[in-house]
């Protein structure tokens, strides 16, 4: 038991170039970084090489923290899981004020916990029926709680995310780009500066304006992902080269035009 509590607690969760879960590892020299949930540095993967990257400018002898947790949940949620796996209480800054609770879980709760229910039951599909059926139950709640729950509520905000990758997989390229738009405050909200989740959000985003023929808006939402991605991900990275190869078609698009 004490030898998976210690690996628990020290390995990191591996995710793909969207930022999905795809694994577990050890890196022990990693796990010598302390939490904050307003952390200097993020963390990155290429394959399954782990890069830490500063999203801030950090003084000397200034400590380098990291996220061991989303910093999307609530604060009551985010001490609950530290303390449940890492056997502490954080004491930072954003726990101490709470920011932006208030807007995490805005709305009618009623509607939010059965909202929130609904996205913990999703288990990752493996077939386009399977797909469907996550789709036409993300749009049912979408529906039904439609002036309830604001966009910027969590567990509102999980289920247009829910929608838009039913929707991508199953190309349905237009209302996946009407979930995805949705998305875009929220996330701005709530990963502010530089974070490799928004990042990701408005390359995806980007990509399906593209596909929409919507050049001008596409080119602008890729730009920003490209400024984000520069510093969360490196100049090196394969989903930068790859957000850097639709950005150039979106220019020379709008040289074209």
């Amino acid at each position: 038991f004490s030898l998976f509590l210690q690996v628990t607690c020290n390995c990191f969760t591996i995710s793909n170039g969207e930022m999905q879960d795809v694994g577990v590892g050890l890196y022990p020299s990693m796990s010598l970084l302390n939490h904050s949930c307003d952390p200097n540095c993020v963390i990155v993967f290429e394959g399954y090489q782990l890069l830490l990257h500063s999203v801030r400018e950090i003084q000397i002898g200034e400590e380098l923290t990291i996220s061991y947790v989303e910093s999307l949940m609530p604060t009551r949620e985010r001490q609950k899981q530290l303390m449940r796996q890492y056997c502490f209480k954080c004491d930072c800054p954003l726990c101490q004020n709470q920011e932006k609770d208030a807007e995490k879980l805005a709305g009618e709760e009623r509607a939010w916990k059965e909202v929130k229910d609904a996205v913990n039951e999703v288990r990752y599909p493996k077939s386009k029926e399977e797909w469907k059926h996550v789709l036409a139950r993300c749009q049912n709640l979408l529906r039904s709680h439609k002036g309830h729950l604001p966009d910027t509520n969590i567990y509102q905000l999980k289920m247009l995310d829910c929608a838009m990758d039913a929707c991508i997989n199953l190309e349905s390229w237009e209302e996946a780009l009407y979930y995805g738009s949705r998305t875009l405050e929220p996330y701005r909200l709530y990963y502010p500066g530089f974070h490799p989740l928004r990042a990701v959000q408005l390359m995806r985003v980007g990509k399906l304006q593209y596909s929409q023929g919507m050049v001008p808006q596409a080119l602008e939402t890729l730009k920003q992902a490209y400024n984000i991605m520069k510093v969360t991900h490196g100049t090196d990275h394969s989903l930068m080269k790859a957000l850097m190869e639709i950005k150039e078609e979106c220019e020379a698009m709008m040289r074209i035009r």
